[in-house]
Parts: structure tokens; C-alpha cells; sequence
């Protein structure tokens, strides 16, 4: 027999040894560079903005603790990220323990910096000692720059490892940091960055600090070269330049407001407060609005929780408990009602709590949720209060307040029983499907999509042309509820919607079971005009109010039919924009600009739709304003089929600017809507 190999590995029975020479050990920043989910959340969207939070994160811990009060966050071109600030310099002496320079060894050294005890910083929002070593870690090149002490001192990086030792390259009589950064295409599979998520962050910081200026450029467009490194702040520049600055001293009061800015208050007064018990600082507002749903947004060290945790918890426990109270004391509410539930209390309620305290402990990197249990028991005494207080001195507030809880309490208990008569689980196992849903033959729902359509027209041509095992049809009559700001038991009252929820299969509000998921594929394909579109907004509407999991889930889809349908001969090629069309048309040998319209009855569809058709050079064009102008083979081919069709993913990324959008575009208030929707006109491509 051969002998075997040295250069392959041991077995034992059959198997691959596994000895301690197989023990991997990652040194520095490769293991940021390995695992970059561990430390960033993900290598998408999220973790590339992430690292823009973290860098700015330090400037604004400098803020926080008074070395600075001005922060600059430039995007260049490159997709290069920089940010300064006049705080006081990341120091640049030798470091008695790594024997390089404090620099370095922040930027290289896992768990390294100023926050973890000393009097360096009081308060931060980054105590694990990662956020600037892994945004080196994951960049391309991060540059360094320095003014401290009289000098500037520079330091480069590539992929985390330095090009060089930290020099002297200057002097001058300013302070501050400046972080340079690309992010490592090798790592992140996008390097765009959003200009308004990144805007939308640095406000929301602006109010938690007050009187900290912060500013946001955008020179990603700009053609000529730009002099960044002569200077600590762009604006110095003084180039032509999209930028945006924020400086507020109002704190959390002036946020609630901004937030509240396009909804009718519920009560005149903002709720505001801020404290600090057990070297705690706690810091409150609040508003109720007229409207059904709630917004309340968390900060620990001025670091976004979105998760919530113990401050969220402590503040929810005195509110409700708080509430009820007075509405006892002062016979505000029938004790046939009984008593509020948290649920209640927060119906319409827009609140911003933030703390601040010395040794925060996250759940992660990412800080997604706050764990101190004391920071519960300092929210509930601080708050608990401060409410009592502000209840007793402005009553026509208590009595609004109180008078919107018990609102809510009463409709709470009308759902209940509209849903206990239809949606119980003994009731849906036994009701009947919705007599218009044409199911698939399939009981897989990782097999099984529903295409919920607009009107008969287009629900008889989907029905004929689907794959009946794998494709259901579910066509809606007329325009459906709007949900912005409808409760439960009247939205379970519209058969539309009641139909779609039966259909679906997951019940809804705290009954909602995402197991029980009937489709995997839930394609919206609604016409391509005017109505249509509202129409996919109401549904849009429906899923992110009731139905969040759905789209986070990755469920809930759009369809992108056809608007064109040119033919020259045999030739048959479908467009889905004007531009393309006009390609297409040309390709064909017609002249898009000599077309001339003429409107020809539908035909073969049986509908009383006219299809519009245009011929040049014997090449034709159809104009399709509707599903219903198809027949069920050009709807299969253009939008159900698998192999073909296109299909838009629902995901909603910014869920905070989401809910601003529905709000706005969906609520009572005609003036917010006006604004917006004249505001982006010349962005809209309507066809009426």
C-alpha cells in the first residue's frame, strides 16, 4: 500500500482529528475581520451606516462631557466618510502598556479607550472600547488627523494594519479629531450611504445634546479636488456644497414637538422633565395626539435603543400606574370600565426617554437594548413624580389625557369582542375561505403565493392565467379601509379587509401567529394609474400597521407589470418605463417622436377598457393602465410568471421614517399632506 501523505490530515475511525493544533487563534482585528456581523450587526446597509455611527459617536461623547461643542460629518466623493470635532484630540503620547501611541492603540486594540474608568469621561454611549479599531478594521484606509497641544499629528491605516508610525505634520492652536474613512468593498456588498437616514440620526442627536452644533455635508457630487486635509472643518472651504446644520437648546422638548409638528395635539402642554437620582439622569417628554398609534423612542448615552429595555420599562410601569391613579382620585373614569392597561395609556402617545449614566450595559454591540435593572427603578421614581405633579398643576391636560385613555379603553374592549366573534381560533379553523378567493392547490406556504388584485377585471384574467397549484387570487372590490387611523373593530367590520385576514390565515393584533402563514408570496399587483396606486398605499398601510411581521419576514411583495406591450410582426417585447419604450421603439425601427395615439376598443379582454395603440413603421405599442387590459397569457408571461415577472420586496428600512410618510400621507391633517405631496410633485410620474 501507498504510504500516506504528510500534508494530509489524521483520521481517526474514519473521521478527521481534531487536536490542539486545530485551534485557531485570531490576533488584533482579524477577528473583526472574520465575524464583522459580531461587532456591526450585518455587512448590509445597516452595518455601513453603522460605522459612520460609531466614529461620530466618539466626537459626540466629547460633546457630551463639554470638550466639544461642534461636529462636522462630511460624505466625499469615493464613498469616503469623514467627521470632525473641536473636542479635545485623541492623545498621541506612547502608552504604557501596548508601547505605541494612544492613538494607535485605540484605533488597533480591541477594547481600548478612555471609558472604561478614570475620569476621562463621565458619560458616553460607547463603553465597550470596539467602535473606532472596527471601523479600521473594515475600511479600506482610515485616516487620522490630530490637533492637540499645538500640533497636528497624522496616522494612516489600511484594513486595520498602520502604513506607519503617528508623526508631527503641523502646528496649530486648534483641538480636535478628524476621522477619514473608506469603507472595504471586500466586506460590504453596498457602499452608498443615505443622505437622509444619516441627517435624520444627526438631528435626533442635536436634541439630545444641547447646544452641540452638528453639521452634514454632502460633497459626494462635487468634481474638484478637495483640500480636506488643510483644514479641521469643510466649511472653511467655503465650497458650493449640500449641506444641513442643526443646533437646538429646547432638548427633549423641542424633539417631541419636531416629531409632533405635523399631528393635532391631544393637550395644549408638553410633558417635560429632567432629573438625575443615584448619579442617574433622567431626562422625559412627552404628547398625545389625536391618532390611534404610538411612538416612543429610547435613548441610553444619547445612543438609540431600539429595543427598549429597563428605562422603556420603568417609564411604561409609572405612566400607567400613574394614570390611573388620578383618574381615580379624581372620578375621571366609570369603575364599570375598570381599570387602564398599558396598551391603553399609550394609544396616541409620542414619548422620547433618554438617561444618561456611567456604566451603561447593552445587550450587544449594536446597544439594541438597555439592561441596568437599577436604571428601571430610578425611571419609575423620577417619572412617576414629575407626572403627579405636572397632572395637578395643569388639569384641562389631565382631563384631555385621561379623557383619550378611557377612548381607548372602550374601543380596546369593542375589538376585543369583534375579534372573539370572527377571529378566535375555533371560529377561524371552522369559517370558510372568502367565497372570492380562487386558492392554490398547494398547502405548502413556502410553495404557495396569493396575488391580491384590483376588481373583477383583473381578478377573472389572473384566475385563467395563474398556476393554479402553487397561486391563489384574491381580487378586492373598490378601494379598502383606510387603517391609518381606524381601530380594530371597525377595520374587522369591512369585508375587504376582514376577507384578506381569513385569507391569510395569521389572525391579527395579539392573536397574530406568523406560523400560521398561508402564502410565503403576498404580491400586491394593482393598476398602473392613479387608482392603483392609492390603492397599494392603503394596502401598504394595512401590512405596516397590523401586519409588521409579514414585512419583515420578507413576505409581502409588489408587482411591476408591463406598461408597454410593443409588437413588430412576430416580435413581441414588453417595457416597463417610458424610457425604455422609446429604446425598444427605435430598436424596432419606429421614431418614438412621430408616434401618434388613437384609442381602439379592448377586444379580446371582454372588458369596456380602451387599449390605447400607437403604430410607426408597422410597429405597434399598447398602452396597458390596467391588469384587466390583459389577457390571461400576457398576464402570466409579463407578471405571474416565475421565470419572468418582476417582483419589488417590501422592506422597510427606516421604520422611523416610514411611519412620518404614512402618517403624513394617510391621517386626518389635510395641510401636512398638501405640503408633502407639492413638495414632491416634480419627483411623481402619474398617469391620469
Amino acid at each position: 500500500m501507498p504510504k500516506e501523505s504528510s500534508k494530509q490530515p489524521a483520521v481517526v475511525s474514519g473521521k478527521r482529528k481534531y487536536d490542539a493544533e486545530d485551534i485557531v487563534v485570531l490576533e488584533g482585528l482579524e477577528p473583526v475581520r472574520k465575524r464583522p456581523g459580531m461587532y456591526i450587526g450585518s455587512t448590509g446597509t445597516d452595518g455601513l451606516h453603522h460605522l459612520l455611527v460609531e466614529i461620530f459617536d466618539n466626537s459626540r461623547d466629547e460633546a457630551m462631557n463639554g470638550a466639544c461643542d461642534e461636529i462636522e460629518v462630511a460624505l466625499l466623493p469615493g464613498d469616503i466618510v469623514r467627521v470632525a470635532d473641536n473636542g479635545a484630540g485623541i492623545p498621541v503620547g506612547i502608552h504604557s502598556k501596548t508601547k505605541v501611541s494612544a492613538l494607535e492603540t485605540v484605533l488597533t486594540v480591541l477594547h481600548a479607550g478612555g471609558k472604561f474608568e478614570g475620569d476621562g469621561y463621565k458619560i458616553s454611549g460607547g463603553l465597550h472600547g470596539v467602535g473606532a479599531s472596527v471601523v479600521n478594521a473594515l475600511s479600506e484606509w482610515l485616516q487620522a488627523q490630530v490637533y492637540r497641544e499645538g500640533g497636528i499629528y497624522f496616522q494612516e491605516f489600511a484594513r486595520g494594519k498602520k502604513k506607519a508610525n503617528v508623526k508631527k505634520i503641523g502646528s496649530s492652536k486648534l483641538h480636535g479629531t478628524v476621522i477619514t474613512f473608506k469603507p472595504d468593498a471586500q466586506v460590504f456588498s453596498d457602499l452608498i450611504y443615505d443622505w437622509n437616514r444619516i441627517t435624520n440620526h444627526l438631528r435626533g442627536q442635536a436634541y439630545l445634546v444641547k447646544k452641540l452644533r452638528i453639521r452634514a455635508i454632502d460633497a459626494r457630487g462635487y468634481k474638484e479636488k478637495i483640500k480636506a486635509d488643510e483644514v479641521l472643518y469643510l466649511k472653511e472651504l467655503d465650497l458650493p456644497l449640500p449641506s444641513k446644520t442643526f443646533y437646538f437648546e429646547g432638548g427633549l422638548l423641542s424633539l417631541v414637538r419636531f416629531l409632533n409638528q405635523n399631528e393635532k395635539p391631544g393637550h395644549k402642554n408638553v410633558f417635560y422633565n429632567e432629573k438625575e437620582i443615584n448619579d442617574i439622569n433622567v431626562e422625559i417628554a412627552f404628547q398625545y395626539i389625536d391618532d390611534i398609534n404610538s411612538r416612543e423612542i429610547t435613548y441610553t448615552n444619547n445612543t438609540i435603543t431600539p429595543e427598549g429595555g429597563t428605562h422603556l420599562t420603568g417609564f411604561r410601569t409609572a405612566l400607567t400606574r400613574s394614570l390611573n391613579d388620578y383618574a381615580k382620585k379624581n372620578n375621571l373614569a366609570k369603575e364599570a370600565d375598570g381599570a387602564f392597561s398599558g396598551e391603553d395609556v399609550r394609544e396616541g402617545l409620542t414619548a422620547v426617554i433618554s438617561v444618561k449614566l456611567r456604566n451603561p450595559q447593552f445587550e450587544g454591540q449594536t446597544k439594541a437594548k438597555l439592561g441596568n435593572v437599577e436604571v428601571r427603578g430610578a425611571v419609575e421614581t423620577v417619572f412617576s413624580d414629575s407626572l403627579s405633579l405636572f397632572l395637578e398643576e395643569n388639569p384641562d391636560d389631565a382631563k384631555a389625557i385621561i379623557g383619550k385613555v378611557v377612548i381607548a379603553l372602550r374601543a380596546r374592549k369593542a375589538a376585543k369582542a369583534a375579534k372573539d366573534s370572527i377571529l378566535r381560533k375555533g371560529a377561524l379553523e371552522g369559517l370558510m375561505l372568502p367565497g372570492k378567493l380562487a386558492d392554490c392547490q398547494t398547502k405548502k406556504a413556502e410553495e404557495a403565493e396569493i396575488f391580491i388584485v384590483e376588481g373583477d377585471s383583473a381578478g377573472g384574467s389572473s384566475k385563467q392565467g395563474r398556476d393554479r397549484r402553487t397561486q391563489a387570487i384574491l381580487p378586492l372590490k373598490g378601494k379598502i379601509l383606510n387603517v391609518e387611523r381606524a381601530r380594530l373593530d371597525k377595520m374587522l367590520a369591512f369585508k375587504e379587509i376582514k376577507s384578506l385576514i381569513i385569507a391569510l390565515g395569521t389572525s391579527i393584533g395579539e392573536n397574530f401567529d406568523i406560523g400560521e402563514l398561508r402564502y410565503h408570496k403576498i404580491i400586491i399587483a394593482t393598476d398602473a394609474d392613479v387608482d392603483g396606486a392609492h390603492i397599494r398605499t392603503l394596502l401598504l398601510t394595512l401590512f405596516y400597521r397590523h401586519f409588521p411581521t409579514i414585512i419583515s419576514g420578507g413576505y409581502l411583495y409588489i408587482a411591476q407589470p408591463p406598461l408597454f406591450k410593443i409588437k413588430k410582426g412576430k416580435e413581441i417585447v414588453y417595457s416597463f418605463s417610458e424610457e425604455d419604450k422609446n429604446k425598444i421603439v427605435k430598436r424596432l425601427g419606429g421614431k418614438p417622436e412621430d408616434l401618434i395615439e388613437s384609442d381602439l376598443p379592448a377586444g379580446e379582454t371582454g372588458t369596456d377598457v380602451t387599449e390605447t395603440e400607437v403604430k410607426v413603421a408597422k410597429v405597434s405599442v399598447q398602452r396597458y393602465k390596467g391588469l384587466g387590459e390583459m389577457n390571461p397569457e400576457e398576464l402570466w408571461e409579463t407578471t405571474m410568471d416565475p421565470e419572468k415577472r418582476i417582483l419589488k420586496r417590501v422592506d422597510i428600512k427606516d421604520a422611523e421614517e416610514s411611519d412620518k410618510t404614512f402618517t403624513v400621507l394617510m391621517g386626518a391633517e389635510v395641510e401636512p399632506r398638501k405640503i408633502f405631496i407639492q413638495t414632491h410633485a416634480k419627483l411623481a410620474n402619474l398617469d391620469v
